[in-house]
């Protein structure tokens, strides 16, 4: 991995809203209580570095949804709340590129590299990470700064947040892009 062999890359984070804080609206359990740290590790590496940020905010079309801009929980959380200037893609489905202008920015910027990281891992997350890899851009998932929640399966199974979680990760690895460590970006940035 040598993530500033060519160009800049771009942190895109993904819906790190209040929303999320509700665990029983989305499972009965979360994975990875460290993300939104580690997301913010990242965006202050990235804010000292001047290097280009991109918030995506879910906006959900639903009324009752904690994610619609109507409600509190559609707010980004504190830890990773950005900053005057900095870039917001309001998106209402899965991926951060559908609908928005998102591709246009980074191409705009001639950015070619992506690190994503926010949650949910298995939802917006990974279709974000396999739309970037479709596109071309060279695409990083920061494992250890995304997060899910547990899922009843078609036939009743309970599936653990972090089997949620890892099988995302491992469908996304060495297909649509790497998955690698706040630590290994940290290291490849500083």
């Amino acid at each position: 991995m040598s993530i500033l062999s060519d160009d800049i890359p771009a942190l895109i984070l993904i819906d790190i809203q209040k929303g999320f804080e509700d665990i029983s609206s989305w499972g009965t359990e979360r994975n990875n209580p460290e993300a939104e740290e580690n997301a913010r590790i990242l965006l202050n590496l990235w804010r000292s570095k001047d290097f280009p940020i991109f918030h995506i905010q879910h906006c959900s079309s639903e009324p009752e949804s904690l994610l619609n801009e109507s409600n509190h929980g559609n707010d980004f959380k504190d830890i990773v709340s950005p900053l005057v200037g900095e870039t917001i893609v309001k998106k209402n489905v899965n991926s951060a590129f559908i609908g928005t202008n998102l591709r246009k920015l980074l191409d705009t910027e001639n950015i070619s590299k992506v690190v994503i990281v926010g949650l949910t891992t298995d939802h917006c997350v990974s279709t974000t990470a396999r739309m970037a890899g479709n596109y071309g851009y060279e695409t990083y998932v920061v494992s250890d700064a995304t997060a899910t929640f547990d899922k009843v399966g078609v036939d009743g199974q309970l599936f653990s947040a972090q089997l949620m979680h890892e099988t995302a990760l491992a469908s996304i690895h060495e297909e649509f892009g790497l998955v690698v460590s706040t630590k290994e970006i940290a290291q490849q940035i500083n």
